[in-house]
């Protein structure tokens, strides 16, 4: 009995380690997920007009501002954009996450930017995630595009 209750005690503690966002202070030069040499970085928002007006991108290193990070598992970030609207930053393969602590950050993302329709489901799961009120939840009627960004790095810039 006593091994099942230990064995119990251990699974739910481990459980709730993996639950959290990794901890650290976001330095400048931290790297997650994949290492990559930055070279050719665009601001997010002349990607953003690029991308409005037809151009694709495979792969691109954009800078921006990290407005926003999953309090969960820090699995996601919002990044400013200069309209006032956001861009979300998924982590590639769900294989790294970012501390808090990169908000405020600005930050080189190594990765794929496209337009995305985003559902009113997933919408609603982004803002459960970030611990948003019930009213700001059930305020989330349609569908709508948002700039997406799947991220294979991302270096701390300042």
């Amino acid at each position: 009995m006593k091994k099942l209750i230990f064995a119990a005690i251990l699974s739910t503690t481990c459980i709730l380690a993996q639950a959290q966002p990794p901890a650290g202070d976001a330095n400048a030069g931290d790297s997650y997920g994949s290492k990559f040499t930055v070279t050719e970085v665009m601001n997010i928002n002349d990607v953003v007009k690029k991308l409005k007006g037809g151009s694709e991108f495979q792969e691109v290193q954009v800078s921006a501002k990290v407005l926003e990070v999953c309090a969960k598992k820090g699995c996601w970030l919002k990044l400013e954009l200069a309209n006032g609207e956001t861009a979300t930053v998924k982590m590639k393969d769900y294989g790294f996450f970012l501390p808090v602590a990169a908000v405020g950050k600005n930050v080189v993302i190594n990765g794929t930017v496209n337009l995305k329709n985003v559902s009113v489901a997933e919408q609603k799961h982004y803002a459960e995630d970030a611990k948003k009120s019930q009213a700001e939840i059930d305020a989330i009627k349609e569908a709508k595009q948002e700039v997406r960004v799947l991220a294979s790095g991302i270096v701390i810039a300042q």
